[in-house]
C-alpha cells in the first residue's frame, strides 16, 4: 500500500492540474521500484508539460502521453 505521504502529494498536484486541458488522470505508481506520481496527458503539449513539475513534496513526477480517455458505453453489457 502507498504511503499516505504520496496519498496527499498526489491529491495536491492533481487539484493543481486536473483541470488544465490535456491532463486526463493521475496515479500513484513506481518509477525504478521507487513510489512516484505518475500524470498522464492527452498528448504531448510543450506548453502543458511545462505546467507538470518533475519532483512534487520529494517525489518524482512521470508524464506518461494516453491519448483522450474516453467513457465506455457499458449499457448492452452481458452480466
Amino acid at each position: 500500500m502507498a504511503d499516505t505521504s504520496i496519498m496527499a502529494a498526489q491529491k495536491a498536484l492533481t487539484d493543481s492540474i486536473i483541470t488544465k486541458p490535456g491532463v486526463v488522470g493521475t496515479a500513484i505508481g513506481l518509477c525504478d521500484d521507487v513510489p512516484c506520481i505518475k500524470v498522464y496527458l492527452a498528448s504531448r503539449d510543450r506548453a502543458l508539460l511545462e505546467l507538470i513539475p518533475e519532483r512534487f513534496r520529494g517525489f518524482t513526477v512521470d508524464i506518461e502521453v494516453m491519448g483522450e480517455i474516453t467513457p465506455q458505453d457499458t449499457t448492452d453489457r452481458d452480466d
